[in-house]
């Protein structure tokens, strides 16, 4: 949706968990040197101002990216994503945020290739801005659902693709389905990872399960919870994200990491987490 700004919610707990898992799909897919391809289908600016005004409305980052910043006994995978903030922050303050393309790019090798797409047109021209003329990078002013069509399968037959839409209304998550269903048919061996928000909307609900059945090649679902919603029952209790053919090193990193999440980022003594997986 056009009016939705992920600013003001850029390095909450939410991004909390989409991009430590998003690093360590990253990190794997370097392991072997051929090279892949990242398209992300709602890419946002790229980058975004912690002291600005949206960011400052709520101050969501406060309780995610803001309760790791300052401490050193970080577990391995965390305190990776947490360097790559830090990269983003050079003069040592939290003061900017890093979006998905952000982290992608400081990821990728020369050889790989990073596919975005935005079409917010506020947020479309500082992305462009940001890495319209980064090496190995597109982006475009376009609908991703349906953009990602065109990206599938990359030459080299592997790949990383990131959904991560609003879910501003309902149509999102039915999108994804469809999305999904039609990029396995043109790249099946791709690593798809969805985002999605924990809210009292049935359709949220049920995306995992209608996520399973596209996945006959295996999947994993990573879900967090660190607040209560309010008294209408509105907000944004957690978040997960599940990966359609995820590495198979991810399980067991997600398991020794998730309860440390809960621990750090809980906001309420019902804090918890899921973590469940089909093999191949």
């Amino acid at each position: 949706m056009l009016a939705y700004r992920h600013a003001f919610h850029a390095g909450n707990h939410a991004d909390v968990l989409k991009h430590t898992v998003l690093t360590l799909v990253l990190r794997y897919m370097n392991q072997k040197d051929k090279s892949y391809r990242v398209v992300d289908t709602h890419a946002g600016a790229g980058g975004y101002s912690l002291e600005g005004r949206y960011a400052q409305k709520k101050g969501e980052f406060e309780q995610g990216i803001g309760r790791l910043w300052a401490l050193d006994d970080l577990p391995e995978p965390v305190a990776d994503y947490v360097s790559l903030v830090r990269q983003f922050n050079p003069k040592g303050k939290l003061e900017q945020y890093p979006g998905s393309p952000a982290f992608a790019q400081m990821l990728l090798r020369p050889q790989d290739q990073l596919r975005l797409f935005e079409l917010h047109p506020t947020d479309y021209r500082i992305l462009e801005s940001y890495l319209g003329t980064a090496r190995g990078v597109e982006v475009k002013h376009a609908d991703g659902f349906d953009g990602l069509k065109g990206q599938l399968p990359p030459s080299s037959r592997r790949g990383i693709v990131l959904i991560d839409p609003s879910y501003e209304g309902h149509g999102d998550y039915a999108r994804v389905i469809a999305t999904l269903r039609d990029a396995l048919t043109r790249f099946a061996e791709g690593v798809y990872m969805v985002w999605y928000p924990q809210v009292t909307k049935v359709e949220a609900a049920e995306l995992p399960r209608r996520l399973e059945a596209l996945a006959p090649k295996g999947w994993l679902h990573a879900r967090l919870t660190v607040q209560e919603l309010d008294a209408q029952g509105f907000g944004l209790s957690g978040s997960g994200v599940f990966i359609l053919n995820p590495p198979y090193t991810l399980h067991d990193q997600l398991l020794a990491l998730l309860p440390w999440l809960v621990d750090t980022l809980g906001q309420y003594d019902g804090a918890n987490y899921l973590l469940e997986q089909r093999a191949a």
